[in-house]
């Protein structure tokens, strides 16, 4: 195993090692975790683009996405804890009955211990830092484990973290399914897993041999929901700039359109008029567009794209790993591309007679990691938020609830449990421990 800012080690001696590290309680100290992560920031800030270069070598992100959607967006995040840090930490009292009279009662934001932060491929920066900077403003070690899919990614920060970091505390280790398996093997006080089902459920079997807790980020078919009351072009312009981000390779992507017959014609030539406003008339050469990560992932796709009446896109080049963004029509809710969560540039769009139905479709699925609606009628939002479950919900706009730090980020059932973002990673990677304090005379 190769661990960076280390001689090489052995799962159990990183572990061990950064044990031996927490509990000087040197992570502990507020200046430490605040220097962590400006120390973290400056590695953002200052070596950004060659992350970025690495980005466009693995996901052919273009210098801009990397920025907004991976560098930024992580900056913005330690920002947004670096201000409130301190009051976060305070002590929070808590009221005593009257037969503890005289007694003191407050709850402690206590650090877990070591934690490991294993990331995806799709978003390899943000979605391995951002969990890490949670972990260290919360006074843990870490070991963090970039995506091996993404290789160029996964050698950057691998060679960046301890230029920055603190060697003793933070340790990456690289690798793929053999090197995950032996940290799993080993107990850590919190385990943070970004990807898919399957694999989550080997994290949290892992995890139950040594009871320790676990976040899962996974993902799901995050459904969108389209009335006949909306602005058919603006509906479109933004569920194809959420959509076709990252070429769709993103978790909360609206994953399908649910909307009433009369409306979907309207909505498909819509939707390919938003394509070629954001990439031209051929996305292949487009600098924005983006592609799939491997040739595994590029032959899954390819063989969603008959699943329904090809409106725009269909192209595909294997070589490059290209498909063109594409909207389907006439989907059947049996065909292929509804049977996974799709994570591609493929958009099915598929018809209901109206909320009733839409509503027992998305319900009668797993549930999502995100639902979308765009609607002009209060009682239909309000519908679908009293009536499906879903991780989070966007009114009008895919993806910009992720951007919001004082809201919770995370699923529920099948895409995940438990949240991160600005205070809640906080609470992620802490124990809330509760202290009464009672007076001898």
């Amino acid at each position: 195993m190769s661990a960076a800012g280390t001689a090489v080690e052995s799962s159990a001696d990183v572990v061990t090692r950064l044990r031996g590290a927490f509990r000087t309680g040197h992570t502990r100290e507020l200046t430490w975790r605040t220097t962590q992560l400006t120390r973290l920031r400056a590695l953002l800030t200052e070596r950004g683009d060659e992350l970025a270069e690495a980005l466009r070598a693995d996901l052919g992100k273009s210098r801009k996405e990397s920025y907004r959607t991976e560098i930024d967006f992580t900056v913005r995040e330690i920002d947004h804890t670096l201000e409130r840090l301190a009051g976060w930490l305070e002590p929070e009292p808590a009221p005593v009955p009257a037969a503890l009279a005289g007694a003191t009662a407050h709850t402690v934001q206590d650090p877990l211990g070591v934690v490991l932060v294993i990331a995806p491929w799709n978003y390899p920066v943000q979605l391995l830092l951002a969990p890490v900077a949670g972990a260290l403003a919360a006074g843990n070690t870490v070991v963090a484990k970039p995506s091996e899919l993404a290789p160029a990614t996964s050698a950057a920060l691998a060679r960046l973290v301890p230029e920055y970091l603190d060697t003793d505390t933070v340790t990456v280790v690289e690798g793929g399914v053999p090197e995950t398996t032996a940290l799993l093997a080993e107990r850590f006080d919190h385990i943070f897993y970004t990807g898919n089902g399957t694999v989550g459920r080997v994290v949290m079997a892992a995890a139950a041999r040594h009871l320790t807790p676990v976040t899962l980020e996974l993902g799901g078919k995050s459904p969108v929901f389209v009335d006949r009351d909306t602005d058919l072009k603006t509906v479109a312009a933004r569920l194809a700039a959420g959509k076709f981000l990252n070429a769709g390779q993103t978790c909360v992507a609206p994953d399908y359109v649910l909307t009433d017959p009369s409306t979907a014609p309207a909505l498909t030539e819509a939707l390919a008029a938003a394509v070629e406003s954001l990439f031209g008339p051929d996305p292949a050469t487009h600098p924005e567009y983006g592609r799939i990560v491997n040739e595994r992932h590029f032959d899954r796709l390819v063989d969603l794209l008959g699943s329904g009446r090809t409106v725009t896109g269909g192209d595909h080049d294997r070589a490059t790993r290209y498909i063109a963004p594409t909207v389907l029509a006439e989907v059947a809710p049996d065909s292929p591309v509804m049977g996974e969560e799709i994570f591609g540039p493929v958009l099915p769009v598929l018809t209901v007679d109206g909320l009733d139905e839409a509503i027992a479709f998305i319900n009668d699925r797993d549930k999502p990691l995100a639902l979308y609606a765009f609607t002009q009628d209060p009682s239909v939002r309000a519908r679908l938020l009293a009536e499906t479950s879903s991780g989070g919900v966007g009114v009008g706009l895919p993806l910009a609830h992720l951007t919001v730090s004082d809201l919770p980020f995370g699923g529920v059932g099948e895409s995940g449990m438990g949240n991160y973002h600005g205070r809640y990673s906080l609470e992620t990677f802490s124990h809330r421990k509760a202290v009464l304090d009672t007076p001898l005379g």
